[in-house]
Formats: C-alpha cells, structure tokens, sequence
C-alpha cells in the first residue's frame, strides 16, 4: 500500500507539473529509488527496458505528430507531402515540419515516459504476491491476471540471458553468427509456452474459475451492468452540456459499481494469510509522498507559470525552488533503509598439520 500511493503520488505530480524539467527530476526519483529498494530480481532488471520501450514509443509519437500537425510559423524544414484519402481522414502527411509541433510533441511523450518510469519502478520494488492479497477480494481475479502480465517482461529478459548463456557454452565462448538468430527464439518461444502451461495446468488444478456463480455474483453482475450505463450514460449527457443529469448518473454509476464490489467481497470465500499491517512508518512515509502533489497543486492554484512549459510563444523552460522540493518529497521511501542480507562467511576447513617424523 506505501508503495501503490507513492506511485499514484508521482504520477499525479508529473500530471500537475507537466514541465520537462520537473518530470526529469521525477524520473530521476523513480530510478533513485529503484536503486536503494529494487527486489534485485527480473523485475528490477526490467526498469531500464520499461523506460527504453516508453522512450521509443515517445520519439515515434514526435515523428508522427511532425509530419502530421501543420498550420504554425516556425518552420525547421520541408519534406514531401502527399495526402490521404477522405476515407482515411484526409489529411496530409509530410510538407512542413514546424517547430512548435515538434516540442509540444516531445514535452507530451516525455510525460509519457516520466509516468512509465514511475510505475515501472513501482513494479521493481513491489511484492506482488503482498500486491494480490492486498486487492479486495471482488479484483482477487484481475489482480492475479495483471500480476501474471507484469511478469511477462522480467520472464522473458530471463529466458533471453539464459539462452545467450547456453549458447556461449555450446559454443564454447566463440562467436558463431550463423544461424545465431534462430538458435535463440525457438528456445526462448519453447521456454514461454512451457511456463504458459505450467501455469495454466496450476491454475487449472486449484480450480481456478470452476466453480459457477453465486446468487451475490449474479447480483453483482447486475450491478456491475447498471453502473456501466449509468457511467455511460453521465458521459452522452456531459457532451450533451446537462451537468445535473450528468451528476446524478454518475452518482447512480457509482453507487452501482459500489455495491458490486461489496456484494462480490461478500461471496468470495478466500483467506488472506498472514498479511502486514501498516506500521507507524509506512503512514509517514505515505503522509510526505502525498505531500508532493499536494503542494504541487497548491503552487498550481497560486499560479505559477513554470509548471507548463509554454511552446507558442516558444521560451526554453523554467524552473522554481518549491516545485522541486515538493517532488523530492517522492525520496521519502530512502529514508528507510531496506532489510540487509548477511552474506554468510565461506566455510573454513581445518587441516591437520603434517605429522613431523624424527629422524634416527
């Protein structure tokens, strides 16, 4: 729980103060972090690749909004042009790259990237097993599902080590570029489907989705139903500008949602063991993490400039001293030093000393 309200703090902050400076110093918190608390295993080794993939998927969302977004002043440079069908969308891909798209662009996908990188710190440092008895009882399911996705990354970095480790032993340490490629997929794609039924057959053996639905399921369903529409409903009537229709269907939507989860908590049968309560210093640690986006916010409503970073006109950006000591409140976690592990001293093997032979 300290950990999941330190995520949703850092997010919330990058939200607050979508200034590339600031989420900078939020990415380097995050990686600070998972430096003084990652678990050390796949999971951990898997922050670097989480923030790569994001970064990547950023620089593709600058190239497509560059060559997209036309109509500004600033141009960097020309490129040809062609434009789509109308069935498409009929817009024109290339011409002018302009320089206020390009920075916008970048300014958004860094967010992207700073709001990844906190929640695959999260992902290094959490229990995720502590993570499944946490959830109420009504996402005991989806949790376990989205515990056995976010293992999908760390497994699959593991069985590519371990496969290069195989292959440089078969090899015996020399480089055999022939074939090199196929010798590492099949093995990593047996090793994937193997684990997938292993697992399946695990869950299969607990009686995992066996067993039919409840009376409480089934109301639950029907509530579930209710506030889907009643949601769905709250928004048409939002872009149709009724407010207070809006108001009371969204409050019809969550009361439903609401009791879905009450009524399908009841009906679960499942026992959590032996969980940890929440200490004196976990309650401090989540007290100063949302303090960030609380005082985040407060300069927010004061009115200070620099947690935008204005692109027309286009100024490089800048930065205030209470912004950023509120977002160094996300290092409130290293404060706490995590558990040490005593290496164990190797084992002494006392010999006896050599018998001495007097001589005649």
């Amino acid at each position: 729980m300290t950990w999941l309200c330190w995520a949703l703090a850092g997010t919330t902050a990058i939200q607050l103060a979508p200034n590339p400076l600031y989420v900078l110093v939020v990415i380097g918190v995050a990686w600070v972090v998972v430096s003084a608390h990652g678990l050390g295993g796949p999971f951990a080794r898997a922050f670097p690749w989480l923030v790569a993939a994001a970064t990547v998927f950023g620089i593709l969302r600058v190239v497509l909004t560059a060559i997209t977004t036309h109509g500004g002043s600033d141009v960097l440079f020309s490129t040809p042009s062609f434009t789509l069908p109308e069935v498409l969308g009929g817009f024109t891909v290339g011409g002018t790259i302009e320089t206020q798209a390009v920075v916008y662009a970048a300014a958004e996908g860094l967010v992207i990237v700073g709001i990844v990188a906190v929640f695959a710190a999260f992902n290094a440092v959490v229990s995720h097993y502590e993570l499944v008895q946490t959830a109420p009882r009504a996402f005991h399911e989806l949790g376990l599902v989205v515990v056995v996705a976010l293992a999908f990354v760390p497994s699959i970095i593991t069985s590519i080590h371990d496969v290069g480790e195989a292959d440089r032993a078969r090899t015996g340490g020399r480089i055999v570029r022939r074939g090199r490629l196929l010798r590492r997929i099949v093995p990593v794609l047996e090793s994937g489907l193997e684990r997938a039924i292993t697992l399946s057959e695990s869950l299969d053996s607990r009686g995992f989705g066996h067993r039919g639905p409840s009376a409480r399921e089934r109301g639950a369903g029907w509530c579930g139903a209710l506030a889907l529409l009643g949601l769905g409903a709250a928004f048409v009537a939002l872009v149709a500008s009724e407010g207070a229709i809006a108001l009371v269907l969204a409050i019809i939507g969550a009361v439903g949602l609401g009791a879905a989860i009450v009524l399908v908590s009841g009906a679960s049968t499942r026992v959590r063991y032996r969980r940890r309560p929440l200490t004196a210093a976990d309650f401090a640690c989540i007290a100063v993490v949302i303090a960030a986006p609380v005082l985040v916010g407060v300069v927010s409503l004061v009115g200070d400039a620099t947690l935008k970073w204005p692109v027309d006109p286009l100024l490089w950006p800048s930065v205030h001293v209470l912004p950023v000591v509120a977002l160094l409140a996300l290092l409130a976690p290293c404060a706490r030093q995590p558990a040490a592990v005593m290496a164990t001293a190797p084992p002494r093997i006392r010999t006896a000393p050599p018998a001495t032979v007097d001589a005649p």
